[in-house]
């Protein structure tokens, strides 16, 4: 039987600096398990990457001693494919990778071309070997590792995970909205290429309004789908990790959602995690939103849609460049805690402001012949109410109410959790193969 422990994201920039009765306790739990897995959200060098054009929202550099502190909470896996992983560029990356490695970190997600990226990372343990693969969906295309070839080296980057989205309307919008881009040229550029054969027409029955796709239906709405070029790789490292591990674990960085309802998983988020299960992975480990969302047990294995932040320091970068403030109408006389102001309306807008983003919560779970035997939800608490100098550091909370939050977010899965002494712990069930 392999021990098993998760969080969501660390966003990370400072040192632990109160290791009383919170950090032990929250440590000790973390220590109790054979696989104890992160997602890092911030690069972490003494500036080796210039910043890039484009960022993950706060350009995230962190000084590489905060590995060490991930080491003193006791995590020995972790994923860095997410939006933050080219916010200093190549160099960035590079200087990142040094660090992990001289921490003696397992780590996955990321690498010089696409076949680093994708590959598993494997952990030794004394109850077994557990591989883990890491990709994204949330992340600027310039991101995205590029595959090497016999003639050239591949791009440095993430592993993606690419989707499709088709709007769906009705004939008489589509009418109109072909109307519309008559009118305004929209796809103008695209015609010409078409004409001159540098782009394809589509034959899917879709229409491209500028960058959007639309399709006539009687249904409205809005689908997406995994890419399935992107589906066939990372399956594919199951497929290898599986043989080759005794149990793998899937890491998904993803902000996408349905609708407006940042709670709810993306449609192709869910296809997505079902297909890795499918393919041999043990549990999906998804993370982003900096909210929590669902568990599913899909086959007797968990999928965990977000666990939502761990730590969420994002507020203490102590440089940010040029373009974060001229977002703000800043100039070169501005100073960070400027630009942060203006971000968050001198703390009335924002994350500062949503007690959500504050609170998450950490599973614990057993599996023994590939399947989970038991799972255990510790919430936590990142300090919502304090300065944003001395937010995000976590500490078990005995407040219900997130597990009460998670229990209903979890209930169109099918999955039953019941709470007991501020700990929540999910009903298993014969019937949950599927």
């Amino acid at each position: 039987m392999v021990s098993f422990v998760a969080t969501g994201d660390s966003f990370i920039t400072r040192k632990i600096a109160d290791r009383g009765s919170s950090f032990t306790e929250l440590a000790a739990l973390l220590n109790s398990a054979d696989v104890r897995f992160t997602n890092l959200e911030t690069t972490t060098h003494h500036a080796e990457g210039v910043p890039a054009a484009v960022s993950g929202g706060t350009w995230a550099m962190s000084p590489p001693y905060v590995l060490r502190e991930l080491k003193d909470y006791g995590f020995n896996l972790i994923a860095w494919a997410n939006n933050h992983t080219l916010d200093y560029s190549h160099g960035g990356l590079r200087a990142t990778e040094t660090y992990l490695n001289e921490h003696e970190f397992v780590h996955a997600g990321v690498g010089e071309n696409l076949a680093k990226a994708s590959e598993p990372r494997y952990l030794e343990t004394p109850s077994g070997r557990v591989a883990l693969i890491a990709a994204t969906s949330s992340f600027h295309e310039s991101a995205a590792a590029g595959e090497q070839r016999p003639d050239m080296v591949g791009r440095p980057g993430v592993n993606p995970l690419r989707y499709h989205t088709v709007h769906h309307i009705t004939r008489e919008k589509m009418n109109e909205l072909k109307r519309i881009a008559d009118t305004v040229d929209i796809n103008a550029e695209r015609n010409i290429r078409i004409k001159n054969g540098y782009e394809v027409a589509k034959r899917d029955g879709t229409f491209p309004f500028g960058q959007y796709l639309f399709k006539e239906s009687e249904q409205e709405g809005k689908a997406t789908a995994p890419n399935a070029e992107d589906v066939e790789r990372i399956t594919k490292a199951i497929s290898e990790a599986k043989r080759q591990a005794d149990y793998v674990l899937l890491s998904i960085h993803a902000h996408e959602m349905k609708g407006e309802s940042k709670e709810l998983p993306a449609d192709f988020l869910e296809t997505f995690a079902r297909l890795c299960i499918d393919a041999g992975a043990h549990a999906v480990i998804g993370h982003g939103p900096h909210i929590i969302r669902a568990i599913e047990i899909y086959k007797n294995r968990p999928i965990f849609y977000s666990l939502g932040n761990f730590i969420f320091q994002n507020e203490t970068v102590t440089h940010l460049p040029d373009d974060f403030y001229k977002k703000y109408g800043l100039s070169h006389a501005n100073t960070v805690a400027d630009a942060l102001d203006a971000r968050s309306l001198q703390n009335t807008r924002g994350y500062v402001t949503q007690p959500e983003i504050w609170a998450s919560y950490l599973p614990y779970w057993k599996m023994e012949n590939g399947e989970v035997k038991e799972l255990m939800l510790y919430p936590l608490e990142l300090g919502f109410e304090k300065t944003r100098y001395n937010k995000g550091n976590p500490a078990i909370d005995r407040n219900k109410e997130i597990l009460l939050t998670l229990k209903e977010l979890s209930k169109p899965y099918g999955t039953e959790i019941e709470i007991e002494d501020e700990v929540g712990r999910v009903v298993l069930k014969a019937s949950a193969l599927v």
